[in-house]
C-alpha cells in the first residue's frame, strides 16, 4: 500500500469536472487523480476548511454516527479501477472487531477528512494510474479554504445538466 496525502480537491479545466489529487507521501511523488462529483467536491472542501452547517451534511451524519457507535476509521485504501470506476474500501474498527466497508473514492475521502483517517491507495492502482504532475508555484501554497470555495462556487454556477450527458 502507498500512503497518500489529499494534495488537491481541483476542477479541471478541460472537462469542467471536480478532480482529486491523491499525492503519495514517499518515493517519486506519484499522484492519482480521481474524478469525483461537485457535491463531494463540496462536501470535501468544506471539510478540509472546516466550514460548518446548521444542520450536518451527510459525511459529517456518517461521521457522527459512527462516533456515537464508538467505530473508528483506521484507514482508507483506493483499491481498483475496474471499468473505469473506482473503488475504495473503509476500515473500521470497534474495539477488537474489524470490518471493511466497499465505497466509492469520494465518499470515503470525505469521511476521512472529517476523521483525521489516514489515506492509502493499493501499489498495483497507483503503479498503473499514477502519474506525475508537474506543480506550478500557484500549486506549492495551500489554497486558502475561501479560495477552494470560491472555485467549487465558480464550477456550480458555470456546470449546465448538458454537460452531464453521455
Amino acid at each position: 500500500m502507498v500512503r497518500v496525502l489529499l494534495r488537491a480537491v481541483r476542477v479541471d479545466l478541460q472537462s469542467n469536472t471536480p478532480v482529486l489529487l491523491l499525492q503519495e507521501t514517499e518515493g517519486e511523488g506519484r499522484t492519482l487523480p480521481i474524478f469525483i462529483g461537485s457535491p463531494e467536491a463540496t462536501a470535501i472542501a468544506y471539510a478540509l476548511q472546516g466550514v460548518t452547517m446548521p444542520r450536518p451534511l451527510t459525511h459529517d451524519l456518517m461521521k457522527d454516527m459512527l462516533g456515537a457507535l464508538d467505530i473508528s476509521v483506521e484507514r482508507v485504501i483506493i483499491t481498483e479501477l475496474r471499468s473505469s470506476t473506482y473503488y475504495a474500501e473503509m476500515h473500521l474498527v470497534r474495539g477488537e472487531e474489524r470490518t471493511i466497508v466497499s465505497s466509492r473514492p469520494s465518499d470515503a475521502v470525505a469521511v476521512a477528512v472529517r476523521m483525521e483517517t489516514p489515506l492509502f491507495v493499493s501499489d498495483e492502482l497507483m503503479e498503473s494510474e499514477g502519474i506525475i504532475l508537474a506543480l506550478d508555484a500557484e500549486d506549492e501554497e495551500e489554497d486558502t479554504p475561501d479560495e477552494l470555495v470560491g472555485q467549487f462556487r465558480q464550477f456550480l454556477d458555470s456546470v449546465r445538466p448538458e454537460d452531464f450527458e453521455a
